[in-house]
């Protein structure tokens, strides 16, 4: 019985790994075959999100595929995650926290002072503009759907919110990268703090950490950019309490979140990777066999972040994103444009001159 549950899920995680391997055939054939590079220029990750999106939009999925892809874009994800842990020792992770936090504190402000003078222009619903803010600043849909409930926002508003952050997000997974190694001249720290600010979601900042690590040969900013964004993840804790407050002043209060529902537990298995990482390279230093599983850990890793984005790309529905309107558009970018802009600010102010 609950094996068969489990089956339900298979179809949509073969459909996300085929094109995987499809998005590893393409970016072999364009960059090694034809380009003539020995390493491929072009990400695997990009291309994945790219087909994911065409096809996508221009085949019906079935709804056998959907729980899978489902599966592979919530869990998946988090489980490529926890295994970019493998990359980092513990030393590390503490010394890029210590830089993030007050990045992201500065960031989180400014979003949302930005969105609450915008909305009084263009006088969006306060809720949607909630959604937006906190989708923007702290982390993606799931700040989105975890803050939902607690400001009571309805099905159209949380759409909306949803669609708005999933088309700035795929905007700016694709563009920075590039961006921020031309901007940064390389800098790895930097530009991974950039990433790990300045985008939206968790999967988009690991696409974007992907893409950089790939077409730059940097494990280093995919490192720095996931524990910048995990960092980020965390003040959910904080920023949906204080929107519950905000919205519901003067109101009687309604049954209450649970703190716990909404931790983002997967960072548990990241630090967890990290110390397995580390105990491991003390006592199993010289064996061959260990160096051989951090590398399978490394690349299973890219694989199933590559499989994540691209049953992101296969959920991404242009047309809710075309019926937006222009209010939520004006107000999502204003808000991508903000995050990013007071990233590169702090880092060039903040961070240059006192690390």
């Amino acid at each position: 019985m609950y094996f068969r549950n489990y089956l339900v899920f298979i179809p949509g995680i073969i459909l996300a790994f085929v094109l995987y391997s499809l998005s590893q055939g393409f970016n072999n054939i364009i960059g090694i075959e034809l380009l003539g590079y020995s390493k491929s220029p072009i990400s695997t990750a990009m291309i994945a999100i790219l087909l994911g999106i065409f096809f996508g939009n221009f085949f019906k999925i079935r709804e056998s595929f959907q729980k899978g892809l489902d599966f592979t874009r919530d869990y998946i994800l988090k489980l490529g995650i926890i295994c970019l842990g493998i990359q980092l020792k513990p030393f590390e992770f503490l010394e890029f926290g210590k830089i993030a936090i007050p990045l992201i504190l500065i960031c989180i402000v400014s979003v949302l002072i930005v969105i609450k003078l915008l909305i009084r222009k263009l006088q969006i619903p306060t809720r949607m503009a909630y959604l937006i803010s906190i989708g923007s600043s702290v982390c993606g849909t799931t700040a989105i759907m975890a803050t939902a409930p607690v400001i009571k926002a309805n099905k159209s508003e949380i759409s909306y919110a949803i669609a708005n952050i999933t088309l700035f997000g795929i905007l700016s997974m694709l563009f920075y990268p590039y961006f921020s190694n031309f901007y940064f001249d390389g800098n790895s720290l930097f530009a991974g703090l950039f990433l790990g600010t300045a985008i939206h979601e968790t999967s988009q900042v690991a696409a974007a950490g992907l893409i950089y690590d790939q077409q730059y040969n940097s494990p280093e900013t995919l490192n720095i950019a996931t524990v910048t964004k995990l960092l980020r993840n965390t003040f959910l804790i904080v920023m949906i309490p204080l929107f519950a407050f905000l919205y519901n002043r003067g109101k009687v209060k309604e049954k209450g979140y649970s703190i716990l529902s909404i931790f983002p537990y997967f960072i548990l298995g990241f630090v967890g990777m990290i110390i397995l990482r580390n105990v491991g390279d003390e006592v199993l230093s010289t064996d061959n066999n260990w160096i051989e599983i951090i590398d399978f850990v490394k690349v299973s890793s890219k694989v199933f972040l590559t499989m994540a984005m691209a049953a992101i790309g296969l959920s991404t529905n242009l047309k809710d994103i075309r019926n937006m309107g222009y209010k939520p558009f004006v107000v999502g970018f204003t808000a991508m444009l903000t995050v990013g802009v007071v990233s590169i600010i702090t880092i060039e102010t903040y961070i240059k001159f006192f690390i």
